[in-house]
């Protein structure tokens, strides 16, 4: 039952003056019961409001903090840069794991029909991956994102200023040629980025019902490692140039994936930004 304070005597006389706290009793604009902080409360429980409700952002501002990649994101993505760099160190050492990948590769190359194995390492060529990252930039564009078809574009840029320095560096040579230069693969890599780009941008926008959430990612990682497979069934790489590119291609989209994550883990009610 709410009290009703009553006039006090002011110091120079009488008339109505401020009332004076009493201890135990909640005010308006006070912290709640036992200091807990929390104001227009007396008993110390959150409002019901849906501002009160919001967790504090940085700095105590109101908001809330945008996601970041949790452990076994940064576990994984870790795993995959040891393990590029392992490759790597043997590639250009031409240690055991070199012979061993020569002798895998030497037992793989020419199987299957040439036609499917020459279609599939088409689809890590810049004329086929690189179309594909385009429609999903205009179709991110379309759909109200700015800034996220800026990132995609960029990271796919990454891809040769990454993947050309090394193949100078190693300059390996291919497994039915006296050329150099082939490693890492330069298509799995492309397809990697260009189709797991895609994948993001279309998992940040508003998409059709029918195009469930599953859809993108599983044609991505199906595309991609169809691709490889191509490369080392028909003798244009070894084995090692994909495993290598298969570990750059999410160390290389995680920024985007960062991205498009908090896009996506935007409240409903907070006003749209524009990614």
């Amino acid at each position: 039952m709410r009290e009703t304070h009553r006039p006090q005597e002011t110091a120079g006389g009488s008339g109505p003056g401020h009332p004076l706290r009493r201890p135990g009793r909640a005010f308006a604009h006070g912290t709640g019961a036992s200091g807990s902080g929390t104001p227009h409360r007396s008993d110390g429980r959150p409002p019901h409001t849906p501002r009160g409700a919001r967790r504090p952002g940085p700095a105590s501002h109101p908001g809330t903090t945008p996601p970041v990649p949790g452990w076994p994101a940064s576990l994984l993505l870790a795993l995959l840069v040891t393990l590029f760099a392992l490759i790597t160190w043997q590639v250009a050492a031409e240690g055991p794991l070199l012979r061993l990948d020569e002798r895998v590769g030497g037992s793989l190359f020419e199987r299957g029909p040439a036609a499917l194995t020459q279609l599939l390492s088409d689809l890590g060529g810049v004329p086929v991956a690189l179309p594909v990252l385009v429609c999903s930039i205009a179709y991110a564009l379309w759909r109200g994102a700015r800034r996220l078809p800026v990132y995609a574009a960029l990271t796919m840029a990454a891809v040769p200023a990454l993947v050309i320095p090394l193949k100078v560096a190693t300059a390996r040579q291919g497994p039915l040629t006296e050329a150099v230069n082939y490693y890492p693969s330069g298509h799995t890599a492309t397809a990697a980025v260009a189709y797991g780009a895609s994948a993001l941008l279309l998992l940040a926008v508003p998409r059709p019902s029918w195009l469930r959430a599953w859809l993108p990612p599983a044609a991505a990682v199906l595309l991609t490692a169809a691709t490889g497979v191509g490369l080392v069934l028909h003798g244009y790489h070894w084995p090692l140039d994909v495993l290598a590119s298969w570990c750059l291609g999410p160390v290389l989209l995680a920024p985007l994936w960062w991205v498009s994550r908090r896009r996506r883990s935007r409240p409903p009610g907070e006003p749209r930004a524009t990614p």
